[in-house]
């Protein structure tokens, strides 16, 4: 019956992204980390971008202590040097830059002690490791709290130590870390596990921010893929994405 559903069901239009305005995760400034990695790669991305109905892009380089070891200067930097790239081409996008933090023992140290990279003043993007939770996590998230950021959690769908303990997300959404995940993600891009967290996670009403995270431009493809997908339909239309205001 399943498959016979599927065959007979309406085939959906496109979703149109421009209803967001902003893309707040992304990897757009060249040879910083592992997104772009030249200004014409940038150029494809933001073209890109644009074409999906962006009209804001807030890109987000990886500050990792052992291994991406940015700072606010080489960020602006770069930021500059992609937005006089696009106002040579005429993109009519507005481009800022915050950052994707990477939840260790260093960045927990700076909360407090440095001005962190954040968008619309308040917003900090949190990234954690893949393979093991982070220690830190929880004191991590308090310090930020305490200084007045509100913690953003980058792709919590892509964690798979939290997939058999699902209750952490709406623990972590009352606690005011809020959620941001992946439009690829949606398609199955990442994998089934992913995929699953994703659409429950949307299913739940738990998800505040919808980011491409996009490193390459192959991704523009995938993004247009995921246009059809119920789930993204159902975000779009849920009310509780913030892209918009950004």
């Amino acid at each position: 019956m399943g498959f016979l559903d599927a065959l007979f069901r309406p085939k959906l239009k496109d979703a149109d992204l421009s209803v967001l305005k902003t893309d707040v995760h992304s990897h757009l400034i060249p040879g910083i980390d592992d997104g772009s990695t030249n200004i014409e790669d940038s150029l494809n991305l933001i073209r890109g971008l644009h074409s999906l109905g962006y009209t804001k892009l807030i890109t987000t380089p990886h500050i990792m202590s052992d291994f991406y070891r940015n700072t606010p200067e080489i960020i602006h930097k770069g930021l500059e040097d992609v937005r006089e790239a696009v106002a040579k081409e005429g993109i009519p996008v507005t481009i800022e830059a915050a950052a994707e933090y990477y939840c260790d023992t260093e960045f927990e140290k700076s909360i407090g002690k440095s001005k962190l990279l954040t968008f619309s003043g308040k917003y900090v993007l949190i990234e954690l490791s893949y393979m093991n939770p982070s220690e830190n996590f929880e004191s991590a998230m308090f310090k930020l709290q305490m200084e007045g950021y509100i913690p953003v959690l980058a792709h919590p769908e892509r964690y798979p130590y939290w997939y058999h303990s699902f209750e952490r997300f709406p623990a972590l959404r009352d606690r005011g870390v809020l959620m941001a995940i992946n439009l690829m993600s949606l398609v199955g891009h990442y994998g089934t596990g992913p995929r699953r967290i994703a659409e429950r996670l949307v299913e739940s009403n738990l998800v505040s921010l919808l980011c491409s995270d996009t490193h390459k431009v192959s991704h523009i493809d995938v993004f247009k893929k995921a246009l059809k997908e119920q789930s993204l339909h159902n975000l779009l239309a849920s009310g509780t994405l913030i892209n918009e205001g950004l």
